[in-house]
């Protein structure tokens, strides 16, 4: 208990350290009215706050995303994967589709307006994080994963069946660390799907405007992060252990099945309706707690390699004959 113990605190001490430096960008809420050729100036125009600021940096994900040049009759093409950079926003109050427009630019020549809907829908900040959470938020990705998930679930409990594989809650290692990463992926798709029900500006401002400090951010968004870095380091101590107790095949068998069980978690709480997922995630922890307290099943010990045994007879790490 010791050994697992001195993981989390080095784990924790490294989360304080790794998001103890942000800076964020001040979101705008007034905009200066510019004016261009053929376009009156105008005055100063209140905005509500958007979720993205002034300059911030686009990719673009259309295969083709047209601006319009005022007075509205010339459009520039630009294609996928070019950044735009936002300059300027613009009420139009008598646009029937979308009142509030925005002037972006991918070059000196290549400048121009849309409606914001239409660019919000057809981009992709250029961060990382922003990049990550596009990736993971695609319905496609989801749809793949989800039958990845399920075909290397079967495989590795075929495999389990056959060759006594090692694999999450049916045949585990002992350790406390491939429970623990499955119930934090639960609580973090939960919270997910909490800010999706409850409180989605959040999340959408979080998507313009990352950050990896869980300190900084509203407090569900601050769980979430920090659950996601518990995940991360989490994951990085089950290898270290993992290695330590099996084989690189065994390993790699299970690591299999803990990815695809993760795989599923993260799909159920996500799509699961929020207060069935809050049920669900109360009954799965209390679960993973009748686990933990009963996980010391090995009060056996291999005479030829030291290896834990849940009873005597032959080793399955070196096979020596034990009685």
């Amino acid at each position: 208990m010791w050994k697992w113990g001195k993981y989390l605190v080095c784990l924790l001490l490294l989360v304080v350290g790794v998001t103890s430096c942000y800076y964020r960008t001040a979101l705008p809420t007034r905009v200066d009215g510019e004016g261009e050729e053929g376009e009156e100036e105008s005055s100063v125009v209140d905005l509500p706050e958007r979720p993205y600021a002034l300059n911030s940096n686009f990719k673009v994900t259309a295969d083709t995303l047209w601006l319009h040049q005022l007075p509205f009759t010339d459009s520039l093409p630009v294609l996928k994967d070019n950044e735009l950079v936002v300059a300027e926003l613009a009420i139009h109050a008598d646009d029937p589709t979308d009142s509030v427009w925005v002037k972006v630019a991918r070059d000196q020549e290549t400048i121009g307006w849309l409606p914001e809907h239409q660019l919000l829908e057809n981009i992709v900040p250029v961060d990382p994080i922003s990049q990550c959470i596009h990736l993971f938020s695609d319905t496609h990705t989801l749809y793949f994963f989800l039958i990845v998930g399920i075909f290397f679930l079967t495989f590795a409990y075929r495999a389990m069946k056959r060759k006594k594989t090692k694999l999450i809650w049916l045949n585990d290692i002992d350790s406390i660390f491939p429970i623990m990463l499955s119930w934090l992926l639960a609580c973090a798709a939960t919270l997910y799907n909490s800010m999706q029900y409850f409180v989605p500006q959040t999340w959408e401002r979080y998507y313009y405007d990352p950050s990896l400090n869980p300190f900084d951010l509203p407090l569900i968004l601050g769980l979430f992060v920090l659950s996601v870095w518990c995940i991360f380091l989490m994951g990085v101590a089950l290898l270290d252990d993992l290695f330590h107790q099996t084989t690189f095949e065994v390993a790699f068998f299970y690591l299999i099945g803990l990815a695809s069980c993760c795989i599923f978690l993260y799909i159920f709480f996500t799509y699961l309706w929020i207060y069935a997922a809050y049920v669900c995630l109360i009954a799965y922890t209390y679960c993973c707690f009748r686990w933990l307290k009963h996980s010391n099943r090995y009060p056996y010990a291999c005479g030829a390699c030291g290896a834990k045994m849940r009873a005597k007879g032959i080793c399955p790490h070196c096979g020596a004959l034990n009685e």
